[in-house]
């Protein structure tokens, strides 16, 4: 009896150890912060994804991440152009509040290096943080030597490393940039930068189109580098210069490097993943050339999904996917044969990039800011489809509430729990912007002021508003914008316009005057 009463005791004992144990696990597991992975992609559209619509090519990797998570049938970038957005997405500032524009190669640093950013805010919070892909946010202080260190940049913003190309595929230095230093560059070959003036010798798009691979047109048509003309003019540097068709799988090697070393440590990290795909020039490798039957626009998204299923690989051979956090959207709307003629228009047929909403890239309407958004998170995300109205303007104020920080971003919402699947609920409203224009959404409308200029350009298709009158959608029942329905709700209007002058302030002016009532 004795020795049965001392068994039990003992298995007393070693439960409430166990149960101690499991509770101090759990407790460990719940303290410990997660990896985040910002995978953005460039001119990437809502419909271009097949789990959103996308015809006659499939992206199987993407669907998977959106089926496996929140696929946010209302998620926004906050301008239709890539500059911009990526400001408001690493800043929490709406970014027309600076009037900014898409940025020359040669551009100074846009981001104050006092001011908080999304990085800056998870070093504060015990995060490594790193960016590998396109950057497009200006370096340095204003005239640069690329042959020297490069600074003000990614580093001073924020990023502990840096692995970029300084602005766009099409635009010089056609050279990567690691933590301010131009890779594999000779010094013996310096490079030389201008956007104005040409080198004496070098061969133009415009003067020699016999030495080009791709049609230019709209300005792409200076310094040929592997046979693509570009914007600006560029000498030297010939052992630094990029292959173009070489790109994606590059970007991704640095990628999986990065995982792969970062997982083995105690400290999380933070990657922005920023992918150039697809934007032109669209080079995909031959791997890729012609498996969409879309051109190369299309085969470049087929070649970037496939860099999200070697990422995915990466992050489960690291054993970290339950503890990771991926946040995938797009920079703005999609556009086709943007500066040179690559046959995506023609063989489009069914696939509709912009999905069921008007317009694209450069568009104050829908499509130029309405993009694929998708968040994952293995075993804490429950997958569903939310509705909820969110935007990367609110990546800065909602994951410092996940990591437990006070920062925040002054136009940034705190929508965590939208992220996450544990409300339905985003933000209320939301200030839309396109070449330098702005629109308004609450709910489901969406309100246009009205502005002069062109409805249309033949190169790139830029709409606007419309000229004469107020426009106001009902973006539920008319995603295509087809109808506008201001005068059968003229106090809606009313109401939105003004509750857009007040959030406007002193960029509203322009609007001031209009008769509402």
């Amino acid at each position: 009896m004795r020795r049965n009463i001392l068994i039990g005791l003992l298995i007393s004992f070693f439960a409430i150890g166990c149960k101690v144990a499991n509770e101090k696990t759990t407790a460990s597991k719940a303290a410990k912060k997660p990896n985040i992975i910002f995978v953005y992609f460039d001119d990437l559209g809502y419909g271009d994804v097949s789990v959103n619509g996308a015809k006659d090519f499939q992206t199987p990797n993407l669907d998977s991440l959106a089926n496996g998570g929140i696929n946010f049938t209302n998620g926004y970038a906050s301008s239709a152009t890539c500059t911009p957005s990526r400001y408001a997405s690493f800043t929490g500032h709406y970014p027309w509040k600076k009037e900014l524009k898409v940025l020359a190669g040669t551009a100074p640093l846009i981001i104050d290096t006092t001011q908080v950013t999304l990085p800056k805010m998870l070093q504060e919070a015990g995060y490594h943080t790193a960016i590998i892909g396109k950057w497009h946010l200006g370096l340095g202080s204003g005239y640069k030597d690329w042959n020297k260190h490069i600074t003000p940049g990614p580093k001073e913003v924020g990023f502990d490393y840096s692995y970029i190309l300084a602005a766009t595929q099409d635009r010089v230095p056609t050279v990567y940039i690691e933590d301010g230093n131009v890779v594999n560059l000779d010094p013996n070959d310096p490079i030389e930068i201008d956007y104005i003036n040409n080198f004496e010798g070098q061969p133009t798009g415009k003067d020699n189109p016999e030495l080009t691979t791709m049609k230019w047109h709209h300005g792409h048509n200076a310094t040929i580098i592997n046979g693509v003309p570009r914007m600006g003019y560029m000498k030297g540097g010939n052992s630094a210069i990029w292959s173009d068709v070489d790109m994606a799988d590059h970007f991704l090697d640095g990628v999986k490097g990065y995982i792969t070393e970062k997982s083995k440590e105690e400290k999380p990290f933070f990657l922005a993943y920023t992918m150039q795909q697809p934007h032109v020039p669209r080079t995909p490798h031959p791997r890729f050339v012609g498996k969409s039957g879309k051109g190369p626009r299309g085969d470049v998204i087929m070649e970037a999904d496939w860099c999200i299923g070697e990422l995915m690989k990466t992050i489960r051979e690291a054993g970290i996917e339950d503890n990771t956090l991926i946040i995938v959207s797009s920079d703005n709307g999609p556009v086709l044969n943007d500066g040179y003629y690559d046959d995506s228009e023609e063989l489009n047929g069914d696939h509709k990039p912009s999905g069921p909403f008007r317009g694209g890239k450069y568009s104050l309407f829908d499509a130029g800011t309405h993009v694929p958004f998708f968040t994952y998170w293995k075993g804490t995300i429950e997958p569903s489809v939310s509705d909820a109205l969110v935007c990367q303007i609110d990546l800065l104020s909602s994951l410092a509430t996940l990591v437990g920080s006070d920062m925040r971003g002054p136009d940034s919402e705190d929508v965590m729990s939208a992220f996450l699947g544990k409300s339905k609920v985003g933000r209320e409203s939301l200030i839309l912007e396109a070449t330098s224009r702005t629109c308004f959404r609450k709910g489901d409308y969406i309100l246009i002021p009205p502005y002069e200029g062109p409805k249309y350009n033949k190169h790139v298709k830029i709409e606007s508003g419309n000229v004469e009158e107020i426009s106001l959608f009902n973006i539920k029942e008319d995603p295509s914008q087809s109808k506008n329905i201001a005068k059968e709700k003229p106090e809606l209007v009313v109401e939105m316009m003004e509750e857009f002058l007040a959030m406007k302030g002193n960029h509203g002016r322009q609007f001031q005057q209009l008769e509402l009532k």
